[in-house]
């Protein structure tokens, strides 16, 4: 009963079909049938399906470059069954059906699957006695999508010449369907490498909104992840789309390359309203669906919208199929004179040319080409043809075609037709066109599919809207060299540009600013870090050599002085001064010099640490002996009256030397137990000039504050004796030069510690030499040299008498 029903309905159907029309064109009997389905006019209205009876496809717009397709079909079986070579003594036919709405898909696929005007959905396939071997179409994959299921579970093999959804790839589900347009994976691909060519990084993707569309934003969403491109505003598109709206916002982006992944008439009517809509100075990248359109590139006010860069098929020219058109046009005309009508299924063609055919759009003409030809090659090899005949004994059924088309590898028009293993097209390449002012697609430049896939452009054949310079599609320019990417949203097309600080540097693949090596250096905004110039005092420089030269004179002095002083050592001048003393401390001072000699090379642990040990051991003895002679004076003239006792014990047990010796002994100590803890090191000083290394010494404030603490204490007592013995008489009174020189001392310090502070260049160690040297110098100069003026220029002050002179006109002082 129900294979009844579906009969009495396919009849009613075809009979109302047949009864307006001729079958000249859209039928053609044969030996086998190929089905075709085609879109010959396109349904933009919804509601078509719910209009009264008898209202059919003739009523929608006709889109020419579908009746183009649809004429290939027919030139393709019509040369096939003319060849001697392929299918020799096998005649072709066809049964092609206009798919302008879902509505009218069904009785085309149920004509398909039907055998002697029934569908038996529950049968055995391989009992199916339909002439139908397989089906070209069709067009778009949502109708695919409709059509495949149906043609899948009876066995019936189908090429799409225009379905390019990545889903038909997937074979567990589609096991036989095939194509002869690349799949939307590749276009998508091309599309990015075009944007990538150009740098336009900032785009909009408009698009279809069915299952082609769909599956084109989602592979271009997936392909885009890894690189600078930034999808700013997306869209799908319909009969209901505000054209006006999208426009706005994309302007409002500042977005300047669109992607338009529709088909023609989608294109078409975004396009239009561009033009009216006044929108200028973009880039429209044309899918290829609507690249090769014959019509918007010569419409009124096209140029103002910007330029126009397309994907396309490479367009191969078929030979023989004008004067087809030209010759099937005539004929048509002729035998339907008296008709409005010419097709099986409702056509409203008449207002077609045979011109107008030839220059309709060309796009999909070769996939509908070599979809014919590829079940031809099929059909020739499961007949077994050869030597001008096939085999006759084959009975050949739809399911057996499918493995001899996926074995197909024959060339077509110089292409090699061959099928990968998820069906898709195994050849062929994709052309870069260009709207030029002649209102034609201009080939640019192309790109193969094959594993060495590479984007070719000739750049010197683009007529830019910009007057000769490629336009620019970013959120956000790129930075100057030497800056560093801020992003400022979600996209990573969008940021500031803030330039990468001293010390830092950044190169075109990195994303932030590395910081140099302690030893290299860098200016803000550097993209490579140089090496710095290390810095120290050699001791070839002219200021080591003057403080060395000053070091040797002091040495040369003490000598001088203690010779002197040992020729005069029985006199009141050098008995006065210290007597034995005296040769200690100018021992010491030429000890402290030493100090001196390693402020210059290169700083080594070693050189560290005498810098600093001799000076302050020795210059601890010096202001030791110092304080024990200032006591000693005001301790002979002010204090042994009132305490004999303790002048006594002073001059029995060398009170003098015991202080000296203590001293020394814990500043010796003090310096051992310092510098075993946290001995001095080499320093590197990268802060202060960030082109240099100053190389120096890095002391410990543990090692060295006991030691500095212990010569403070020293310094501090011999000023208090000093100051105390002021008032005494003029040969004995060493407290004025004492505290002259120990002043002196202090200003010298306080000097170094300043400039310490405001200087940090590699010229700091001369200045602590120059600091030692000064501190060495003053006790020499201001204590010892007036001693020895004396004793050469002034010998009647070294006597006995002249000094008893002086004591006694003190006594004669403090008894009054």
């Amino acid at each position: 009963m129900k294979h009844v029903l579906v009969s009495l309905c396919l009849q009613g159907m075809f009979i109302h079909a047949l009864a307006q029309c001729s079958a000249s064109e859209f039928q053609l009997q044969g030996d086998y049938l190929l089905g075709g389905l085609f879109g010959i006019h396109h349904d933009s209205d919804p509601d078509f399906h719910d209009r009264p009876e008898g209202v059919d496809c003739a009523s929608k717009p006709l889109i020419s470059s579908s009746f183009r397709r649809f004429q290939v079909m027919r030139f393709a079986v019509d040369e096939i069954n003319n060849s001697t070579n392929l299918l020799p003594n096998v005649s072709l036919g066809y049964e092609i059906f206009d798919q302008c709405s879902d509505t009218h898909n069904f009785p085309d696929i149920f004509y398909f699957i039907s055998a002697n005007g029934l569908v038996q959905p529950w049968g055995e396939p391989h009992k199916n006695l339909s002439k139908m071997m397989a089906v070209v179409g069709p067009y778009t994959s949502t109708k695919a999508l409709i059509v495949a299921p149906l043609l899948t579970m009876n066995q019936i093999p189908m090429i799409s010449y225009g379905a390019a959804s990545s889903v038909f790839s997937r074979k567990q589900k589609f096991p036989y369907f095939l194509r002869t347009v690349q799949p939307n994976k590749d276009v998508i691909g091309l599309i990015i490498e075009i944007l990538l060519h150009f740098n336009w990084h900032w785009v909009a993707f408009l698009y279809i909104n069915d299952d082609y569309g769909n599956n084109g934003l989602e592979l271009f969403m997936k392909k885009i992840k890894d690189t600078q491109i930034c999808l700013a505003y997306i869209k799908g598109l319909n009969q209901y789309t505000n054209h006006s709206q999208i426009l706005k916002q994309i302007n409002a982006h500042r977005i300047g390359a669109i992607i338009v992944f529709a088909p023609e008439w989608t294109a078409e009517a975004l396009i239009e309203s561009a033009i009216n809509q006044n929108v200028t100075n973009k880039v429209w990248i044309a899918s290829d669906a609507w690249s090769l359109n014959k019509n918007l590139p010569k419409k009124k006010g096209i140029r103002n919208i910007g330029t126009v860069i397309g994907v396309s098929e490479k367009r191969v020219t078929i030979p023989g199929f004008s004067d087809f058109i030209n010759f099937s046009r005539r004929r048509t005309y002729c035998e339907n004179a008296s008709q409005n009508i010419h097709c099986n299924q409702v056509c409203n063609c008449s207002s077609l040319s045979a011109k107008d055919v030839v220059a309709a759009d060309p796009s999909f003409n070769f996939p509908v080409y070599s979809a014919v030809y590829a079940i031809a090659h099929a059909l020739h090899n499961a007949l077994q043809c050869g030597s001008g005949r096939c085999n006759d004994n084959i009975t050949v059924f739809p399911h057996m075609l499918l493995a001899e088309l996926k074995k197909s590898n024959f060339t077509l028009l110089n292409q090699s037709i061959r099928f990968d293993e998820n069906g898709d097209p195994d050849f062929g390449s994709y052309s870069v066109v260009f709207w030029n002012h002649s209102g034609d697609a201009e080939e640019i430049g192309f790109y193969h599919f094959d594993q060495s896939a590479k984007l070719f452009i000739n750049n010197s054949q683009m007529k830019w809207h910009t007057h000769g310079k490629v336009p620019t599609s970013v959120c956000s320019e790129e930075c100057p060299v030497g800056f560093v990417k801020k992003y400022t949203g979600t996209h990573k097309c969008c940021f500031d540009c803030e330039i990468c600080p001293s010390g830092s540097y950044i190169t075109h693949n990195m994303t932030e600013c590395m910081d140099c090596k302690d030893t290299e250096w860098s200016a803000a905004g550097s993209t490579s870090c140089n090496l710095r110039e290390v810095e120290y005092i050699p001791f070839t420089d002219t200021g080591a050599i003057l403080i060395m030269v000053g070091a040797w004179a002091l040495v040369g002095f003490t000598l001088a002085v203690s010779v002197l002083f040992a020729i005069n050592y029985n006199t009141p001048v050098v008995r006065s001064a210290g007597g034995p003393m005296c040769f200690l401390i100018l021992v010491c001072l030429s000890l402290c010099s030493i100090s001196v000699f390693f402020y210059f090379g290169e700083p080594t642990t070693s050189f560290c640490i005498l810098r600093f040990s001799p000076f302050l051991l020795f210059y601890t003895v010096c202001l030791a002996c110092f304080v024990v002679r200032s006591f000693q004076i005001v301790f002979i003239f002010k204090i042994s009256a009132k305490f004999p006792k303790l002048h006594s014990w002073w001059i029995k047990y060398h009170g003098q030397w015991l202080v000296i010796t203590v001293a020394f002994g814990i500043q010796a100590l003090l310096l051992l137990i310092g510098y075993t803890c946290c001995p001095p090191d080499t320093f590197k000083e990268t802060i202060w000039y960030p082109d240099k290394i100053i190389l120096g010494c890095d002391l410990d404030l543990k090692a060295t504050s006991s030691p500095v603490l212990l010569l403070l204490s020293l310094c501090f007592l011999c000023f208090v004796f000093s100051y105390m013995g002021k008032d005494l008489p003029k040969n004995y009174n060493e407290a004025k030069a004492i505290t002259f020189c120990l002043l002196l001392l202090i200003l010298t310090w306080i000097i170094f510690a300043t400039t310490s502070v405001l200087y940090h260049g590699k010229y700091i160690p001369i200045l602590n030499a120059l600091a030692i040297l000064s501190s060495l110098y003053s006790f020499l100069v201001w204590y010892f040299l007036p001693k020895c003026y004396i004793m050469i220029f002034q010998s009647y002050k070294n006597t006995q008498e002249y000094f008893q002179g002086l004591i006694q006109n003190y006594t004669k002082t403090i008894s009054q």
